[in-house]
């Protein structure tokens, strides 16, 4: 039986068709990868912020979908920064053809963003395989 890698995907809920857009082209290229996330963000509770937190370490990497927004959007912010505490290999991409604007939360201060892309989202899940 052939292992199966979890991958969590981090998105803003007003980007759910995003959200839905990757799950899509994921599953189209068939890769042995299973994505998980959390369709509900109560980033003010503490249970669902630790729901959160072992979602996301037991997951082998996390795709963050970034958009102008994150800057409202608490319990993205906190999946990035679970992910990043845990030590989950991140790629944050670029949710929309417009670059990201100034004023991203302090957790992306200094990350790099790449381009959403085909390339860019197998190179990273090829890198994550055991």
């Amino acid at each position: 039986m052939s292992s199966t890698n979890k991958i969590f995907i981090s998105f803003a809920l007003r980007d759910t068709d995003l959200r839905d857009t990757l799950i899509e082209q994921v599953n189209n290229e068939k890769t042995p990868y299973k994505l998980e996330y959390l369709a509900t963000k109560a980033s003010w509770d503490p249970s669902w912020k630790e729901e959160c937190r072992s979602k996301v370490a037991d997951c082998d990497g996390v795709i963050a979908l970034v958009t102008n927004n994150i800057i409202r959007a608490d319990g993205q912010q906190w999946e990035i920064e679970c992910a990043y505490k845990e030590r989950v290999p991140a790629l944050l991409l670029e949710g929309k053809s417009e670059k990201p604007g100034k004023g991203f939360p302090a957790i992306l201060d200094d990350k790099d963003f790449l381009d959403w892309t085909l390339p860019n989202i197998m190179a990273f899940l090829n890198r994550l395989q055991k």
